[in-house]
């Protein structure tokens, strides 16, 4: 007993039992997630609409509100539709710390099962756009390449550069990239349009034209340059600025060494 007594005094005795108490508690919480985890296509609909409320009440009512109303710092959610939903938080952006921000693409800070139940509860609240799966399905057989390039340049070159690689906007936002989108993404984009993106509804891009973007975009995607000097791909603007300024300095060399020559 004394021996015991020593050892249970002894100064690494308490971290160790704390350290295995901690990693009992983990384990024993990861077995009843996973066990407790249920895929959204096994659910019912009213199910999946209580689980994405419990998510977004965790997740996202701290700016959006109780009942996604909205509050001084986050936009309402009613009306904005699964697709939004699945684009925001799909692609990593929402949920955001600060959201005086711009916000960012990153890791998705929830599952494919729990974006799909969170965006369910949103479409829930009211009509809205729908994540267009089925929609974009298609677009390799239904799209034009030559089509899309001349809408995607029309509609979209002035904030996303001529060859989708994003670009500075006023106030110090900036349109993203459109490399490394998903046809879903692009299509939801257009169709909800986050942040400083305006809408284009269906008036204004018809479906077809929409999967024509989306094919030229996929195609831009593979194609290691679009023309010209590639000069990181984004475009003729860099390459006019390079001869601009080779031109500029070659022109102030040469009057220069005129000065010279005149003395």
């Amino acid at each position: 007993m004394k021996r015991l007594s020593r050892y249970r005094r002894h100064r690494s005795v308490a971290p160790t039992f704390l350290v295995l108490a901690l990693f009992i508690i983990g384990t024993t919480f990861s077995v009843a997630s996973a066990g407790t985890h249920r895929s959204i296509g096994t659910m019912s609909r009213s199910t999946a609409v209580d689980e994405g409320r419990q998510i977004f009440l965790r997740g996202c009512s701290s700016c959006h509100g109780l009942n996604a109303e909205g509050g001084g710092i986050a936009p309402s959610l009613i009306g904005v539709g699964a697709a939004a939903v699945d684009f925001q938080v799909g692609t990593g952006r929402m949920p955001m710390a600060d959201m005086s921000q711009q916000a960012t693409r990153k890791q998705p800070a929830f599952n494919a099962d729990e974006i799909a139940a969170l965006a369910i509860y949103v479409a829930s609240l009211a009509p809205g756009p729908g994540i267009p799966t089925e929609e974009v399905s298609n677009y390799e057989r239904d799209g034009n390449t030559a089509q899309g390039g001349e809408l995607f340049r029309t509609n979209c070159a002035m904030c996303h550069n001529f060859s989708g690689q994003g670009g500075a906007l006023s106030k110090g936002k900036y349109a993203p990239s459109v490399m490394g989108s998903t046809p879903e993404q692009i299509y939801e984009a257009m169709i909800t349009g986050p942040q400083s993106m305006p809408v284009f509804g269906n008036k204004i891009i018809t479906p077809t034209e929409k999967l024509s973007i989306i094919k030229w975009i996929k195609a831009a995607q593979s194609e290691p340059s679009l023309g010209g000097a590639s000069l990181g791909r984004v475009g003729p603007v860099t390459e006019g600025l390079l001869i601009w300024t080779l031109g500029l300095g070659l022109l102030i060399g040469i009057a220069v060494w005129l000065a010279t020559k005149a003395r």
